[in-house]
């Protein structure tokens, strides 16, 4: 959580994926819901990527062991990126 809001770091994720590995990603990627560092929704998408994943951690550190040693790490997930959400004023 940020020190000054209490609010949890969010961020889109956007996935691309190995051909023909696209619904075993999803079933992987819906495992990682609940948990301190999740996803908290998740759109299949038409473009250059198949998924983007809304996911919230306490730090941005969460997030990013998130998205680098969990969704990153799943077989046949071969690129991220990622789009910290900020807040403008």
């Amino acid at each position: 959580m940020t020190k000054a809001t209490g609010k949890l770091m969010k961020a889109y994720v956007l996935i691309e994926t190995a051909a023909g590995k696209t619904k075993a990603v999803k079933k992987e990627l819906a495992r990682l819901e609940g948990g301190a560092s999740t996803v908290i929704h998740l759109d299949a998408v038409t473009g250059p990527f198949d998924f983007i994943a809304v996911v919230e951690g306490p730090t941005l550190d969460a997030v990013g062991r998130l998205v680098t040693d969990r969704i990153g790490t799943i077989d046949g997930v071969t690129r991220t990126t990622t789009c910290l959400a900020i807040s403008i004023a």
